[in-house]
């Protein structure tokens, strides 16, 4: 059994500030004419963010982070904390403050967090599906443009694991390099040298469709193979294969792996499994931020 213990990612916060200030110029937060012609100036309230599907949390800081941004008199106060479970009815957190402000806000607030929690219980669902195979279950670069860091994040908030987060992190060589570099052999090496050059020593990994490609990577010494596309059957030849020419070397399985195929290719012998609707076919979780206290008057203040 894969080690199951959950270390909280840290929250990107650099990457958050930019993405909430982006997605609050294009809601024109600054020009909510409905709230600005509908609630009362100076009316106060209290709300609560409410689960209605069970799953796991991502992006509670996104949802503290809108807020900041559109007024820094809103409170927002969590109950939970990113990779919780939550059951419906659950309050996820409670936010008060001025009327206008959480309403204006509500909308941005929701996308972050709804998008991500959907992340993560995808990615909790799997891991807990594959908790008693050796496996690591790694997301890719398939994120929403502009969110890459969230997406993420939210991936390692589930339980699974991160790939490379850009082109810079690690080597990867995927078919179209191999075809201009003029083949498995001779795009390994061309890497390698370039490492040498600038003395950057990083992991390099070679997608392979073929025992016979997998068995050139493994002679020419990669670190990682991705296996692309491979029927189970395939994957198995290519462990056996590993294990007699290059026990050093890990296999990686990816291409339209879903949540219903994932047992089969795991129980192959395969080091990780990538699977890029962890990210790009998100299901978001359903949560409603719902008024529960009202003071037109800004006078008092209300319960916490």
């Amino acid at each position: 059994m894969v080690e199951t213990t959950r270390v909280r990612p840290s929250w990107p916060e650099s990457a958050a500030v930019t993405a909430v200030g982006d997605a609050l110029v294009e809601d024109a937060a600054g020009d909510d004419i409905t709230t600005l012609w509908s609630v009362p100036a100076g009316a106060v309230v209290r709300a609560e963010l409410i689960a209605r599907d069970p799953g796991i949390l991502a992006g509670l800081p996104a949802l503290t982070e809108v807020f900041r941004q559109v007024d820094p008199a809103v409170v927002v106060e969590p109950g939970f904390v990113d990779g919780d479970h939550v059951e419906p009815g659950d309050v996820v957190a409670v936010v008060s403050g001025p009327a206008a402000s959480i309403i204006t806000g509500e909308r941005v607030a929701l996308n972050f967090l709804q998008r991500m929690s959907g992340i993560a219980t995808m990615a909790g669902a799997l891991v807990e599906k594959l908790a008693d195979l050796p496996v690591r279950v790694l997301d890719t670069r398939k994120t929403a443009p502009g969110l890459r860091a969230l997406d993420k994040y939210a991936v390692r908030a589930g339980g699974a694991h991160g790939h490379r987060l850009d082109l810079s992190t690690m080597v990867l060589l995927k078919e179209n390099h191999v075809a201009v570099a003029g083949g498995v052999t001779a795009a390994l090496r061309a890497v390698r040298r370039g490492s040498r050059t600038e003395s950057r020593p990083v992991e390099v990994e070679i997608e392979v469709r073929t025992a016979d490609e997998a068995r050139e990577a493994l002679a020419a010494g990669a670190d990682w193979l991705l296996l692309d596309n491979m029927a189970p059957r395939e994957l198995r030849a290519v462990v056996a294969l590993r294990d007699e020419l290059g026990p050093g070397t890990k296999l990686e399985a990816s291409g339209r792996i879903t949540a219903d195929t994932a047992m089969a290719v795991a129980a192959t012998g395969v080091d990780a499994m990538s699977l890029g609707a962890l990210t790009h076919s998100v299901q978001a979780l359903d949560l409603s931020l719902l008024v529960t206290e009202v003071d037109a008057s800004g006078q008092r203040e209300l319960r916490r």
